[in-house]
């Protein structure tokens, strides 16, 4: 079975261009851990990029995942909302089953 990989919006590489994630070396580091509400719970955080990481580019910008966090994300999409609840990025994920209210909890 083919798995694609995760896809990550354009908005969300323009936020990271604001906030000069590359500028800093820095790649937004997205990584799938037990935990949570549901089971699995995301870790979204500015980081230096690894060997073994997944690095998607765009606007000089990366958004790094690693190996194994990145059967969990596969053909999810990383994007930035900016809402009255707050800014921040957010993950679209068809291979959770269910998710929390919080938006950083998912079951499979």
């Amino acid at each position: 079975m083919l798995t694609l990989p995760p896809k990550v919006t354009e908005r969300a590489f323009e936020r990271l261009a604001e906030i000069g994630a590359s500028e800093q070396g820095k790649a937004l580091r997205v990584a799938v851990e037990g935990g949570g509400c549901s089971g699995f719970q995301y870790q979204i955080d500015l980081d230096a990029p690894a060997d073994d990481d997944m690095v998607l580019e765009g606007s000089g910008e990366k958004v790094v995942i690693d190996s194994v966090s990145l059967p969990f994300l596969a053909d999810a999409t990383i994007d930035f909302t900016d809402e009255l609840i707050g800014a921040r990025f957010v993950i679209e994920n068809p291979n959770a089953s269910s998710s929390c209210g919080c938006g950083t909890s998912f079951s499979m």
